[in-house]
């Protein structure tokens, strides 16, 4: 089982701290804590924050074994061309850590007034989504040099036998967010991996069964998928505290209290061993890759080296 951190770049914005150095630094720092991959998220104006793969290429030349992935980058906002130009790129700075987490966006007023600055209408983002993953897994698997083309609903593009390949043969592996059924039908017929966050261990349990299902009436070995869980933690001796810092948390962040969003996210907070325990339910109904969102606006460093403290060792139980 592997733990990773996600990068606090929303969270730097809402302080209005732009420091993009600090954000390398709390990646490096991530890798010598020993944490097993670093990740960060992406918004262009609905929650905005630094350009994920642009901080990822940075992180990625800076650190040496640590894995480095998007949590979750909004793929129809980009064009396929130039996000697979880039992934293909950061997969070579990285030398080969790089997973890509994908995502279509959360359906509210905001994400759609940011896909429509785009000129993606939001009633299109799940079909972009997959015909750019199909897009890149063709690109990435041709590289004997013929003419390869690509005709589908959103692009039909010639060329593009000449455009960069990543450094790994068939490319990174991408992961999808989401737990609905069709989404768990798509994750498994395609995709390398699951990064969901449901509230309830029960609930990934049950929604992790149906993905292996899928992958398995695609014809994939389930095995090959990993099945990763977001979670959003804050670590306090008192229980109390950490919910409150939650709430304030919650409030900046998506402009609701903690009681609606922990509706539909998974939460961890209190006393090291409650979170552990908590952590733990994940991983008994089948979590392999624990994404922790550090759940704090004011010193999220000092939580950084409070959760390696108190969950890295479970790594081996």
């Amino acid at each position: 089982m592997k733990i990773g951190v996600l990068l606090p770049t929303r969270e730097a914005a809402l302080r209005g701290d732009w420091d993009a150095r600090g954000l390398i630094t709390f990646a490096r720092q991530a890798e010598r804590l020993g944490f097993d991959s670093v990740w960060t998220g992406d918004s262009l104006l609905a929650t905005p924050r630094f350009e994920p793969l642009s901080l990822l290429s940075a992180i990625a030349a800076t650190t040496s074994t640590i894995a480095v992935g998007t949590a979750t980058l909004l793929a129809p906002l980009r064009h396929p061309l130039l996000a697979a130009h880039a992934i293909a790129t950061l997969d070579h700075i990285s030398e080969g850590r790089l997973i890509v987490g994908v995502g279509s966006g959360f359906p509210r007023p905001r994400t759609a007034a940011e896909f429509s600055a785009v000129g993606v209408p939001m009633h299109e983002r799940a079909g972009r989504l997959m015909e750019t993953v199909t897009l890149w897994k063709k690109l990435w698997n041709h590289t004997d040099g013929t003419p390869l083309s690509f005709e589908g609903r959103y692009w039909n593009l010639d060329g593009l036998e000449t455009l960069p390949v990543p450094g790994r043969r068939g490319g990174p592996p991408v992961w999808f967010a989401g737990a609905g059924p069709r989404a768990l039908r798509m994750a498994g017929g395609v995709f390398d991996g699951w990064l969901p966050y449901p509230p309830r261990p029960e609930d990934y349990g049950s929604s992790r069964a149906d993905l292996l299902s899928a992958a398995a009436n695609a014809g994939r070995e389930p095995s090959a998928l990993t099945s990763a869980l977001y979670l959003t933690m804050n670590l306090n001796d008192d229980p109390a505290e950490a919910r409150a810092e939650l709430e304030t948390y919650a409030q900046a962040y998506y402009g609701l209290p903690l009681e609606m969003v922990e509706q539909v996210q998974a939460f961890a907070y209190g006393p090291e061993e409650g979170c552990r325990q908590r952590m733990n339910l994940y991983v008994r109904e089948g979590a392999e890759h624990i994404v922790v969102r550090i759940g704090t606006l004011t010193d999220p460093l000092a939580q950084l080296e409070r959760i390696a403290h108190a969950l890295l060792p479970e790594r081996t139980s």
